[in-house]
């Protein structure tokens, strides 16, 4: 419990028997329950997460692999079902650092947002701890979901450390966000055609040599570019549609 407000981590986790007891242990106390979202990893991701001794803990294992999107999703559907009012998204290499998680829930509790999201170019260590290839593609991304999901204040879109209300969680077509690398650009464009109000608050930027990045950019490319594109139209025909109904009525 957080402030009155009672709280879920869902943890992604896709081949991370190397860091996913560790990003358990990282979690705060105040959180009421983790849930790891083993995706069909092939490696001892799952048997390490269910040895852990803390008792908040919860495995849900994916047959086949669904992308991190699909991972996050079916955490979000396993937090709804157990009523918590907030969910937040800790990556299961341990990647981020859980002294920002107040400040990440701090506007839900008050009311001033949504849905919140760590952007770590607001902390003077990115330059030097975030690596170069990875600071210039989050930065053309984040210029382009500006663009996209109509939220012109918000940066680092990439980011993956978040909170979110059930209210929002509620609004959002689940079944319809884009599973694997795109996700986040798909939901802040769905938050946005909802009416969400969505805050950027300053996280840690945590990288290390055993943190290699998986992403290729011929896997990323054309799959960012369909959801931007995608995202955009519908936010557009959402807010037109809106627009129409507001003028009609009496």
């Amino acid at each position: 419990m957080y402030r009155e407000l009672s709280v879920v981590v869902v943890i992604p986790a896709f081949n991370e028997e190397r860091a996913i007891a560790g990003a358990i242990r990282t979690v705060p106390e105040f959180v009421d329950r983790v849930i790891v979202i083993d995706d069909a990893s092939r490696d001892g991701t799952a048997r390490l997460a269910l040895q852990h001794t803390d008792a908040r803990v919860e495995v849900v294992r994916h047959g086949a692999n669904r992308g991190v999107g699909g991972a996050i999703v079916t955490g979000y559907r396993r937090a709804l079902a157990l009523g918590y009012d907030v969910a937040v998204v800790m990556a299961g290499d341990g990647q981020m650092d859980p002294r920002d998680l107040p400040a990440l829930l701090d506007p839900l509790v008050d009311g001033a947002a949504d849905y919140s999201k760590g952007n770590r170019f607001r902390h003077p260590d990115v330059w030097r701890a975030m690596p170069t290839a990875r600071i210039v593609g989050n930065i053309a991304l984040s210029l382009a979901t500006k663009l996209t999901s109509g939220y012109w204040g918000m940066f680092d879109s990439q980011c993956g450390y978040t909170a979110i209300t059930r209210r929002a969680l509620a609004v959002i077509d689940l079944d319809r966000l884009f599973p694997r690398y795109g996700y986040p650009n798909d939901l802040l464009a769905r938050l946005n055609a909802a009416g969400a109000r969505v805050v950027d608050v300053p996280v840690r930027p945590v990288y290390g040599p055993a943190w290699a990045s998986g992403i290729r950019p011929h896997n990323v490319v054309y799959p960012v570019a369909f959801v931007l594109m995608r995202s955009w139209a519908r936010r557009v025909a959402v807010q037109r549609d809106a627009r129409a109904v507001a003028e009609l009525a009496p």
